[in-house]
């Protein structure tokens, strides 16, 4: 590729979308703020869950749950997957994509070698979106099974009760952020999108993704809800 086709403002602009993604990951773990985003909140509850699922006889309304995060995680994997695969016909129909974004008011006149970085570059964060999905699916899997070995309150030992559900717990949390580092990939790979029009343009579309996330994360109705 002629490194002039590939101007520094496409590495600023990729810059600054890489870093808002590390950033805002870090936020939801409780790395820069004190306000608790959702998903720390979330967490607490599930430990609450375990402890809640310890004290019944029967687990089917816990192995329904399980399921239920199972099912949801497998249809982000494959809609993933589709999605990758549909990077490739991006790649096939070069010529025509090409055409299209050459008529854009903001485009300007693309070249060949640096659009097929671009869609490389989203097949990668799909990929990465997919694994971790995947990884999501089997944690979620291990916590059901660790869910099965947590005795009944009447049959164990304080202490090894307490042991068994926050291990359950702890693969339940694992899981959920690898499901929502899933999320975040699939979220941002819309702001990614931006890139094909021009650098400014994902900068712009990579901060309106943002926005969205941190008020969902942090102002959201759904928050409120589980401080209430």
């Amino acid at each position: 590729m002629d490194t002039d086709s590939f101007h520094w403002t496409d590495a600023s602009a990729l810059a600054v979308f890489i870093l808002l993604w590390v950033l805002f990951s870090q936020a939801t773990s409780g790395r820069f703020f004190r306000r608790k985003s959702l998903t720390q909140l979330m967490n607490a509850h599930r430990e609450a869950w375990m402890r809640t699922m310890a004290r019944r006889e029967l687990r089917m309304i816990d192995t329904g749950i399980m399921t239920g995060l199972q099912q949801g995680t497998a249809f982000f994997a494959s809609s993933a997957l589709l999605a990758l695969g549909g990077c490739f016909a991006l790649l096939q129909s070069s010529d025509a994509v090409l055409m299209l974004l050459a008529d854009l008011p903001l485009a300007g006149a693309p070249d060949r070698a640096v659009y097929e970085v671009k869609v490389l570059g989203l097949m990668t964060l799909l990929a990465y979106t997919f694994f971790k999905f995947g990884w999501a699916y089997r944690l979620f899997n291990y916590c059901s099974i660790l869910i099965g070995a947590v005795p009944m309150t009447k049959d164990a030992e304080e202490a090894d009760l307490e042991t068994a559900l926050l291990r359950a717990a702890r693969m339940n949390v694992i899981a959920g952020g690898h499901f929502n580092s899933g999320l975040r990939g699939l979220f941002f790979s819309i702001g990614y999108l931006g890139w094909f029009v021009g650098p400014a343009v994902l900068v712009m579309t990579t901060l309106l993704v943002l926005t969205v996330l941190v008020r969902r994360q942090f102002f959201s109705t759904a928050r409120s809800a589980l401080l209430s």
